[in-house]
């Protein structure tokens, strides 16, 4: 799949979350510190949680392909390290990837490559309409 076809969600939209590379197994997104901040300037945790979500999705669908839904289950993120200005990178790799169950870390690091949060994401892969499973 191209990056250009992949669906956009208006929450990614709105942190300014942007995929550049996606591939069965690995996705890789920037998002924008500035308009993701918490009331002392520092990047949102939550804003780290949105990011970890968007991107283990994005690769739990890839690998599983047409016809399955994926439904987020279970989320944790550790932050290691505040960030005030600058890009967030995200990158998720799959730790698991079964029939029924998708479980993907994701590490997010500053411009200079220190590790800001590391979290994962555990998907239900649902079968939909025309789905043979």
């Amino acid at each position: 799949m191209d990056i250009a076809d992949l669906p956009v969600s208006a929450l990614d939209a709105k942190m300014g979350i942007r995929v550049i590379h996606a591939e069965p197994g690995k996705v890789v997104a920037t998002m924008p510190v500035h308009g993701n901040t918490q009331p002392f300037g520092l990047l949102h945790g939550g804003a780290n949680a949105v990011l970890v979500e968007s991107l283990g999705s994005i690769c739990a669908a890839l690998s599983a392909g047409p016809n399955t839904a994926i439904v987020g289950v279970e989320i944790n993120c550790t932050h290691h390290r505040g960030v005030k200005s600058g890009l967030v990178t995200g990158t998720a790799t799959v730790l698991h990837q079964g029939r029924k169950i998708a479980t993907h870390q994701v590490s997010i690091e500053d411009e200079q490559g220190r590790l800001v949060c590391s979290g994962r994401l555990t998907c239900m892969l649902l079968p939909t309409e025309g789905s043979t499973a």
